[in-house]
């Protein structure tokens, strides 16, 4: 969080104001730094304390349900250097990939903390005191500069999600990632939700049609009639929805061609959410030569007379394996008879496409755990099941 945002909340304002080194970082923490204490030597050092930072857009909101802070020194001792009673959680925490908690502090108040000027003073207080038994003059309200850390942002207010759940560090795997996303229809549009809600540097959207009414029935969001009948382009209003979030999004209204298909060629990763043929053909044996890893997503279904029947598709292909997509990949022409082209899909299925296909993403990024590194997966609708082929030795 920079300066200028720190100071729309008056809690945090007023720390800074009173001298305090605090800073919000931009994986959803407030971090006091400098705050002296004792360690086990009687040694008057410094470290930090560390809070999960809960905010209304771009402002803080009242800690009242959490009460515990993270702490980044040796357990804090009294002016005789014994340990403080009743205080320390131990263990270690990666919070961030800079930022390493050795243990916890747990004071849970009669009265739930008012704001987090009122939680992150109680901490230093009840830290700090011994140490200025030792060293009246020791303080942590030292009025240092601190600097922004927080003008290289992805996002345009803190990603506190990941600092609640304690996974900031996992998240910032994603930290500089070019992704690119072909084709915005439906399960396309839903892709790019997920993927505009992590850490990338970028996100590219190719596609060159309009935002149609049947468009906003499976797409994310809702779209009002006022915007409908401007007809805009679909990758222009996700960048103008999104972009009060997330930083890095561009917008390229027109499709993927023989003609461009070296925009392409940068990407860390690419999503393929189109229709087959000959453009799908160029642009995966492109990819492949190029060596640049990607998804391509499919789906399959049919009227069976009473009800919907069919099968959602991913097919991941990666250096370490490309030889099963000739199999796996429809390339032919849609015709006129085409069950894709007569446009049988439905926001549900399209949103569960994209997830199966963001999942398989986030595994080879090593954010969830891969045991199979399957290549293709199926998921059959009527028997509600995932397949996993084309696995990795």
């Amino acid at each position: 969080m920079s300066p200028a945002r720190l100071s729309r909340s008056p809690d945090l304002q007023r720390l800074r104001d009173e001298g305090y080194e605090v800073r919000a970082t931009d994986l959803g923490h407030l971090v006091v730094d400098g705050v002296p204490y004792v360690n086990s030597q009687r040694q008057v050092v410094r470290a930090r304390i560390v809070s999960k930072l809960t905010m209304a857009g771009d402002v803080t909101a009242n800690p009242v349900t959490d009460h515990v802070v993270f702490w980044t020194g040796e357990p804090p001792c009294d002016a005789n250097g014994m340990e403080l009673p009743n205080m320390v959680n131990p263990g270690q925490s990666p919070l961030e990939p800079d930022l390493v908690a050795t243990c916890s502090f747990s004071c849970k108040p009669a009265t739930p903390y008012a704001d987090y000027h009122a939680k992150m003073t109680t901490y230093v207080t009840m830290v700090s005191g011994p140490a200025q038994e030792i060293d009246p003059e020791v303080t942590a309200q030292t009025y240092r500069v601190v600097e922004d850390d927080d003008a290289d942002s992805p996002f345009v207010y803190p990603d506190t999600a990941s600092s609640r759940a304690r996974i900031s560090a996992l998240m910032e795997r994603f930290h500089g990632q070019r992704i690119a996303i072909v084709g915005l229809g439906g399960t396309g549009a839903h892709i790019f939700d997920h993927v505009a809600k992590t850490r990338v540097k970028e996100v590219h959207l190719f596609d060159g049609d309009d935002f149609l009414s049947h468009n906003a029935f499976r797409s994310p969001g809702a779209a009002s009639p006022e915007e409908l009948n401007t007809k805009p382009k679909k990758v222009d209003r996700l960048k103008a929805v999104y972009s009060v979030m997330k930083h890095g999004i561009v917008a390229h209204a027109y499709p993927i061609s023989e003609a461009n298909i070296e925009e392409l060629r940068s990407f860390d990763f690419v999503f393929l959410s189109i229709e087959g043929g000959a453009i799908k053909r160029c642009i995966v044996d492109n990819l492949t030569e190029w060596g640049v890893s990607f998804i391509d997503v499919g789906m399959g279904l049919k009227n069976g007379g009473e009800s919907l029947m069919g099968v959602l598709r991913v097919t991941t292909s990666t250096p370490a394996m490309r030889d099963h997509v000739e199999g796996c990949v429809d390339f032919s022409e849609p015709g006129p008879d085409d069950i894709y082209d007569e446009n049988i899909q439905v926001s549900d299925l399209n949103c569960l496409n994209a997830v199966l296909a963001v999942i398989k993403w986030k595994k080879l990024m090593g954010v969830y755990a891969d045991l199979e590194h399957e290549h293709f997966s199926t998921y059959t609708l009527d028997g509600n099941t995932i397949t996993n082929e084309d696995l990795l030795p």
